[in-house]
């Protein structure tokens, strides 16, 4: 049997906070919660695509991170006395993404998942040096494109991107092929069998081959949710992963809750997607809105919080009070306690003929570092007026060669932060064409060129193929049929927002009236932007969800 080649370590020269060197004292201290085992060399202590539910210390030993495909082995990096194993994979239990083997025998120290996780919340200074590494070494699996997805596709399919913004934002290192730029893509298409239209096609630890998949079959496929029991009851069951419902995991975790949290996409919600956060509390150079919400995902899972992803709440069964159960796209009912429904909102579209044909092909709703790869050096719309617009048309650009910003009022003052404002102002690359509406797309399998029209007047066609829409949002509530008390527009209304008519309709049936982010149901709580009358920012998103915390605790005592 042969050994196949292997190929020079990616991460031998990490920093030291990735791979740091533990004391004595830090590694006494793990012992005490863990056991320490003789280990051979060539012994496989986890294999790749297998769930991660350990955790080694290298005492006398070294581990080996390799990532073995059918011709060459990757050594990823050497694990060496006082280093430790291990990437966010340990946190959620999902499959490992490399394997652990033994280099050279000798001790190691061995904790299992559940044995880490207590450890991390109980000792602040091993927290802060295990969680750090964690998310350096998934940062560096990312840049270095070092993981088990192959994803062929075209940057101009909307599919394409659809993927590759969903393996991103779940963190999830993946290696790409564009058919219209690499020559090597028949060699793909020959090894694997599929052909050019099949693609986007994504190969999933090198045996799967996935044909222009779904977010669910994708999750499927990379064990997102596998460590996950979704049939006992939990405390409480938090529905989407925004800033609010992540805010709401964070407190339930730590607070000692059981908490699930089911997402439909990937966590982050629209905060996810804005490219710079600059007025959120702490952090006065600003942050992206993923790299916020990637950082309140792992706080979450430190704590315990268990997110399922890819998988959709459909319905909410709220008759009988003293149970409520909710059911998700995969026909699984979840019982729990309390309810928190964060699901926010989604963008509007705007009412111009053909705009869902070119979603994705030259029409977006979000602006991410994907997005601005695809318009470098090209002229580029954006349509809105509020920040989110703002933060878009600043970001992209860096990249793009013109940015129009496309309003229908006067001017920003009334919707805009007044330093996004300036930062427009000052701008060279970005024009403002107030009252001005989009009127026409067209394209044949993308977006080609665009009409747009200012105060009424005579329609402008320009050669522009990359709109991005942020022209505000209605509420995730569809699926709620009935089931809560919904202002006119969509949104759940709470507490004293509720009239006393409302509440007999709903048959409220304690004699306390509903807590202030409670809705017409004990123990559900709406919080973010799917709350009528929610200010729509990512701090008043993060308090709310707090801030139900607090109300579950006393519902759970009743």
């Amino acid at each position: 049997m042969s050994i196949p080649p292997i190929t020079p370590s990616y991460l031998s020269t990490a920093g030291e906070d990735t791979f740091p060197k533990l004391t004595d004292q830090q590694i006494a201290r793990i012992a005490a919660h863990g056991r320490t085992r003789q280990v051979e060399h060539g012994e496989i202590l986890v294999k790749s695509g297998q769930p991660t539910s350990v955790f080694f210390v290298a005492i006398s030993a070294t581990i080996e991170v390799v990532q073995v495909t059918q011709n060459s082995e990757t050594m990823v990096r050497v694990i060496g006395a006082g280093e430790f194993s291990g990437e966010l994979s340990i946190l959620s239990g999902r499959p490992m993404i490399a394997t652990l083997r033994v280099g050279s025998s000798g001790d190691v120290i061995e904790l299992a998942r559940d044995e880490l996780l207590s450890l991390v919340q109980s000792d602040a200074e091993l927290s802060e040096i295990f969680v750090r590494a964690f998310l350096l070494r998934r940062a560096a699996l990312f840049a270095s494109g070092i993981g088990d997805v192959v994803l062929v596709g075209s940057n101009h399919s909307a599919d394409t991107i659809r993927i590759r913004e969903f393996l991103t934002r779940n963190a999830h290192p993946y290696t790409t092929i564009d058919p219209d730029r690499d020559d090597s893509v028949q060699e793909m298409l020959d090894r694997f069998h599929f052909s050019i239209e099949d693609l986007p096609v994504l190969i999933c630890r090198g045996t799967s081959v996935l044909r222009n998949p779904t977010n669910h079959a994708i999750a499927d496929c990379l064990g997102f949710n596998t460590a996950i029991d979704q049939v006992h009851v939990r405390d409480v069951v938090v529905i989407g992963a925004g800033p609010a419902g992540l805010a709401a995991a964070v407190y339930a975790a730590s607070e000692g809750l059981d908490v699930l949290v089911i997402e439909s996409n990937a966590p982050g919600g629209q905060a996810g997607s804005s490219s710079r956060i600059e007025n959120y509390l702490g952090f006065p150079s600003g942050i992206s809105g993923q790299e916020l919400t990637a950082r309140a995902y792992t706080q979450a899972q430190k704590f315990g919080a268990e997110v399922v992803i890819a998988e959709a709440a459909t319905q909410l069964d709220c008759a009988r009070q003293s149970a409520y159960t909710v059911q998700v796209d995969n026909g699984v009912r979840i019982p729990a306690r309390a309810v928190i429904i964060a699901t926010g909102a989604e963008y509007r579209k705007l009412p111009v003929p053909d705009i869902e044909r070119f979603e994705g092909e030259g029409i977006y709703y979000g602006a991410s570092f994907i997005e601005s790869q695809l318009c470098e050096g090209d002229e580029i719309i954006v349509v809105g007026g509020g920040n989110s617009a703002g933060q878009a048309a600043v970001f992209l650009s860096q990249s793009a060669r013109m940015v129009h910003m496309l309003i229908r009022s006067k001017g920003l003052a009334e919707t805009m932060s007044r330093y996004l404002i300036r930062r427009i102002e000052e701008n060279a690359r970005i024009k403002l064409h107030a009252c001005t509406e989009l009127t026409a797309l067209r394209g044949d399998e993308h977006l080609e060129s665009v009409d747009f029209s200012t105060n009424g007047g005579p329609t402008e066609t320009h050669a522009i193929q990359h709109v991005f829409v942020m022209t505000g949002a209605a509420p995730a509530t569809n699926w709620l049929k009935g089931c809560l008390i919904l202002d006119d527009k969509g949104f759940i209304k709470t507490g004293p927002d509720l009239t006393p008519e409302e509440k007999i309709s709903a048959k409220w049936p304690l004699t306390r009236q509903p807590y202030l982010i409670e809705t017409s149901k004990p123990r559900i709580f709406a919080v973010g932007d799917v709350r009528s009358g929610n200010v729509k920012r990512v701090a008043s998103a993060v308090g709310e969800g707090s801030i139900a915390i607090s109300f579950v605790h006393r519902v759970l005592e009743e």
